[in-house]
C-alpha cells in the first residue's frame, strides 16, 4: 500500500514543482530525494514497521512477492535517476513533468504487481501505458518520435480492447473478478473461461513484447527518447511480467494442462525472432530492442513452468536484466554514434565506461559469474522440473548461444577495433554509480542468496 500511495503522492508534488520551481537542478534533486523517501516506505513495509493501509475490499493484496518486486524496481528506479536525470533534460522543456509520470508509471507499477481484482489489473496496466504514450513522444521535433508514440497508442489500444474482451469473457463464466475465483472446477473450464484466458494470454504477451504481438517494440524503443527507452524496456517490462505472472499462478494455475503448450510457443517462438533478428541489426539501441524480446522470451519460462524456482528465477532475471541493461543503456545514451562502429576504440579512450559496459553485456548473454547466467540456470531448471519439454530447455541454451555473438560484437569493437569512441562528457557520479552497478551484477551473480534472503525475510 505504501508504495501505491506514495509514489502517486510523489507525482503530484512533481505536476506542482513543474510550474513553482524554476531551477531544473532543484527539480532534479527533488526528484532522487523522492524516489529516496517510496523506495524506504516500501522496504519499511516490507519489514513490518510502518504500513499505511485503506479500504481495498480485497482487490488488492501487498504480499512478499509484491513488495520484494517494488522493492527491486524502485531500486533500479533510483539508480535511472542518479544515472540518466540529467539527459532527461536534454529531451525537452518539460522536465519536472517527465518525473512525475514516471511516479504515476511507478504507483501503476506497485498496483500490477499486487492485484487481486481484474478490475486492479486492468487499472495499473492503463496507469503504466498512458504516460509511456507521452514519454514516447516527448521528442515533439523528432519525426519518429511522434510516429513510435501513434504506434504505440494505437496498438496498445487494440491490445487493451483484447484485455477487457478476454475479462468479460471470465467475468461471465464466473461472476467474479476475483483471480483466485476465476476458476472453480480444475476439470472443466467453460469455453467461455478458456476463450478468455486465451485473450488474457494475447494481451498480456502484448505488454511484455512476447511474439508474435513484438512487432511494435522495435520501432518504438528505437523511435522514443534512448533515456526513457532505457526505462521502458527495464523496470516496466519487468512490471508487466510480475502481473503476467501473478494472473496466471492466481487465476489458471489449476488448468495449467489447458495453456502451457500455447506458453511453450510463444516463448520458443520469442527467442527465436528476438535472438535471430538482433544477429542483423547495425544499430546498437536497435540491437538492445530486439535483444529485450529474446530476454522476453526467457522471461516466459517462467509463467510456463509456474514453480517455486520459477518465481525465484523470474525475481532474479528481473533485477539481473534491470540492472544491467539500464547500464548499458546509460553509456549509450552519452555515445555520439548509436551504431556498433561508435564504441570502436573506447576501450582506449575509456576504460573504466568499456570494463563496465563489459560486464553488462557478459550478463546479459548468460555468461558465468555473472547475475544474468544465474538467473538464466533457474528459470532453465524451472522448465526441467515442470517436466515434458526438454526440447523446449534445449532450445533456450542454443538461443542464448546465439545472442552471445551479437552481445560479443559490441565488446569486439571496443576492444579490438580502431576508432574514437566518441563519448560525452560525464560527472563522477555517473561513474561511481556504473560502477555500483556493475559491482552488484556480479555480486548477485556469485551470491544470490543476497538477493533471495530478502524474499524470504
Amino acid at each position: 500500500m505504501n508504495a501505491i500511495l506514495f509514489s502517486a503522492i510523489m507525482g503530484v508534488v512533481m505536476m506542482f514543482a513543474s510550474f513553482l520551481v524554476r531551477s531544473s537542478k532543484l527539480v532534479r534533486n527533488l526528484a532522487i530525494l523522492g524516489m529516496l523517501f517510496v523506495l524506504i516506505m516500501n522496504v519499511l513495509e516490507m519489514t513490518g514497521m510502518f504500513t499505511v493501509s485503506f479500504p481495498v475490499n480485497d482487490m488488492i493484496h501487498a504480499d512478499r512477492f509484491s513488495l520484494f518486486f517494488n522493492t527491486i524496481a524502485f531500486t533500479c528506479t533510483f539508480l535511472f535517476f542518479l544515472l540518466s536525470a540529467r539527459d532527461m533534460e536534454k529531451v525537452g522543456l518539460n522536465y519536472a513533468e517527465y518525473f512525475s509520470l514516471i511516479f504515476f508509471i511507478l504507483s501503476g507499477i506497485a498496483l500490477v504487481s499486487s492485484f487481486q481484482s481484474l478490475l486492479i489489473l486492468f487499472l495499473g496496466i492503463e496507469i503504466i501505458s498512458i504516460p509511456l504514450y507521452i514519454l514516447t513522444g516527448s521528442d515533439k521535433k523528432n519525426l519518429k518520435s511522434n510516429e513510435a508514440s501513434l504506434k504505440y497508442l494505437l496498438l496498445g489500444a487494440f491490445s487493451t480492447g483484447l484485455m477487457l474482451m478476454g475479462i468479460t469473457l471470465l467475468y461471465g463464466a464466473s461472476g467474479t473478478f476475483d483471480i483466485y475465483q476465476l476458476i472453480k472446477s480444475a476439470d472443466k473450464p467453460s469455453a467461455l473461461a478458456q476463450t478468455g484466458l486465451m485473450l488474457l494470454l494475447f494481451s498480456m504477451s502484448f505488454k511484455v513484447s512476447a511474439a508474435p504481438f513484438h512487432f511494435w517494440t522495435p520501432d518504438v524503443y528505437d523511435g522514443a527518447p534512448t533515456v526513457f527507452t532505457s526505462f521502458m524496456a527495464t523496470i516496466v517490462k519487468a512490471a508487466a511480467f510480475i502481473g503476467f505472472m501473478r494472473l496466471f499462478s492466481g487465476a489458471f494455475e489449476s488448468i495449467h494442462q489447458h495453456w502451457r503448450l500455447m506458453a511453450a510457443i510463444i516463448a520458443a517462438l520469442t527467442l527465436f525472432i528476438g535472438n535471430i533478428t538482433a544477429v542483423f541489426q547495425q544499430s546498437v539501441k536497435r540491437m538492445l530492442a530486439y535483444s529485450s524480446i529474446a530476454q522476453a522470451g526467457f522471461m516466459m519460462l517462467a509463467i510456463f513452468s509456474l514453480n517455486a524456482t520459477a518465481t525465484e528465477g523470474l525475481l532474479l532475471y528481473t533485477a539481473a536484466y534491470s540492472l544491467a541493461t539500464i547500464g548499458v543503456f546509460a553509456v549509450l545514451v552519452k555515445m555520439k554514434d548509436y551504431t556498433f562502429d561508435g564504441f570502436n576504440g573506447l576501450a582506449r579512450q575509456h576504460p573504466f565506461l568499456a570494463g563496465v559496459v563489459t560486464v553488462f553485456l557478459l550478463s546479459l548473454a548468460g555468461i558465468p559469474l555473472t547475475a544474468g547466467f544465474l538467473s538464466k540456470f533457474y528459470l532453465l531448471k524451472a522448465t526441467l522440473e515442470a517436466g515434458g519439454y526438454l526440447w523446449l530447455v534445449i532450445f533456450a541454451v542454443i538461443m542464448a548461444v546465439i545472442s552471445v555473438y551479437y552481445y560479443f560484437r559490441v565488446i569486439q569493437a571496443m576492444y579490438f577495433k580502431e576508432g574514437e569512441g566518441a563519448v560525452l562528457e560525464a560527472g563522477p557520479v555517473f561513474h561511481w554509480v556504473l560502477g555500483i552497478l556493475a559491482f552488484l551484477v556480479l555480486a548477485i551473480g556469485v551470491f544470490p542468496n543476497l538477493l533471495l534472503y530478502w524474499f524470504y525475510f
